[in-house]
């Protein structure tokens, strides 16, 4: 009683690395991915035990637990500050190996959300960012992020939009933000926003190709709406 379980005293074809050299990573259940990232359990407790348990604290939802920060996740019994640590890590690489592509072209609504989704379909705040593009629609650096907003709503100024813009050299943008709420569907701030930047494009000189909204899973194009 109390000893430490081992995932090394499970039987071979239990053993999550084991299934994940075997069968590979799609073969595996959350708990299972999980508990090779955390590595090692606690005493009475597999890695997959542990695994498990911070599953049900965030009632299986990994869009909580990528969302969750430190402390939140270092109160549940088993991970603490190091446990927490390797999750936080994990998940951040997962997303950043969307950014790791050179020469990327956006020549789509599907290019623009495909690129975004990774990292703003998780942000339980609304983000505003602008993608700046050159004159054959590559994609000039990475993302920028312009503003964060409340659970309902992003603070965007034209100003700050075109001054990025314009620091990079830009010929096009294309505006995006995320509804925490996971419904892509664009509010009448959403719309009155856009047509603001829009004009102020016009201005400027740089032409603004699109809005794209992001959900969990799902986009909307404000240009395929017919809004922009």
């Amino acid at each position: 009683m109390g000893d430490k379980i081992k995932i090394r005293d499970l039987p071979e074809e239990e053993r999550p690395r084991e299934r994940l050299a075997k069968y590979g990573p799609e073969a595996l259940s959350n708990a299972e991915l999980l508990a090779i990232i955390l590595r090692t359990g606690m005493k009475g407790d597999t890695a997959i035990d542990l695994a498990n348990k911070l599953l049900n604290h965030f009632n299986g939802n990994l869009k909580a637990i990528v969302s969750a920060d430190m402390n939140e996740l270092s109160k549940i019994k088993g991970l603490g500050f190091a446990k927490s640590a390797q999750i936080k890590a994990a998940f951040e690489l997962s997303k950043r190996i969307n950014y790791l592509q050179d020469n990327i072209r956006i020549s789509s609504p599907k290019d623009a959300a495909e690129f975004l989704m990774p990292k703003l379909r998780y942000l339980d705040k609304e983000h505003f960012f602008l993608l700046c593009l050159d004159t054959r629609n590559k994609l000039i650096d990475s993302e920028v992020k312009v503003s964060m907003g409340s659970l309902s709503a992003s603070i965007v100024e034209s100003r700050e939009v075109f001054k990025t813009a314009l620091s990079k050299n830009a010929a096009s943008v294309i505006l995006a933000h995320n509804h925490p709420s996971g419904d892509p569907t664009p509010s009448n701030e959403d719309i009155a926003v856009t047509k603001r930047v829009v004009n102020a494009g016009d201005v400027v000189g740089i032409k603004v190709n699109d809005h794209i909204i992001i959900g969990d899973g799902k986009y909307v194009s404000m240009k395929e709406r017919g809004l922009i």
